[in-house]
């Protein structure tokens, strides 16, 4: 019996030769043939599943930015298992965004490249903008359980504090992006970590209550306030 095509591995096969070829070459060296080429597929197969180029590019800027998800999510998942701080975890968090290394270098160029594309294309703007209005709610989410838990001062309002947050993340990931590769290292890198540990603990400038009473007092599990168990990153305290 033939073996029934992987439709889901192939897309993934697809978006991941778009996101190749854009790392080597930019977003205009993007063509279904040179895809094609790329992936180890025929032509009329990568048509098969994507009718236009604007329709494979949307699915591969959808695959980067749910990689990064992914390990965000790892991040979170991680600290909440092992009831690190909730700022500690905000650090790790946000480093994912930064390209601190080849691959992360290789996802911050295809997601500035479509980035600029989506100033004229609707469908990648909104994908660029949920990713970005998800790191935000991210940050609130954690500001507002850091209230909850003593880590974050009452009078912190968590809009604003996700705002300045993840600008500095974004800022931080430009200047590294900026340096030549191999001199970022020198001129950018060593400045990450200690500018990011600066901003959060100016927001998250206590301690945790519910870690200094285990384990007298009787485990509570931990969630999101308002909302489902989940994992986020106020979940970690």
């Amino acid at each position: 019996m033939p073996r029934t095509a992987d439709h889901e591995e192939r897309r993934r096969q697809i978006a991941d030769a778009v996101s190749r070829l854009i790392t080597a070459h930019g977003l205009d060296a993007v063509t279904v043939a040179r895809t094609a080429a790329t992936a180890g597929m025929s032509v009329g197969l990568v048509q098969h599943y994507f009718r236009t180029k604007d329709e494979m590019l949307l699915h591969a800027f959808r695959e980067v930015s749910a990689h990064i998800r992914a390990r965000v999510d790892e991040r979170i998942r991680d600290g909440v298992e092992h009831k690190r701080p909730i700022a500690r975890v905000m650090a790790e968090v946000m480093t994912e965004y930064i390209p601190l290394d080849e691959a992360r270098r290789a996802e911050y160029r295809v997601t500035r490249a479509f980035a600029g594309r989506a100033l004229d294309a609707p469908a990648l703007a909104a994908v660029d903008t949920e990713a970005a209005r998800k790191l935000r709610e991210d940050i609130a989410r954690a500001v507002h359980n850091g209230k909850e838990c003593g880590e974050v001062d009452e009078d912190v309002d968590p809009s604003a504090a996700a705002v300045r947050l993840a600008a500095v993340m974004e800022g931080l990931a430009l200047q590294v992006y900026r340096e030549p590769e191999g001199a970022a290292e020198a001129a950018v890198v060593p400045f990450v970590a200690p500018l990011l540990e600066t901003e959060l603990a100016a927001v998250f400038t206590g301690e945790c209550r519910q870690y200094a009473r285990e384990p007298a007092d009787p485990p509570r599990a931990p969630r999101a306030p308002g909302a489902p168990t989940d994992s986020s990153p106020g979940n970690a305290c």
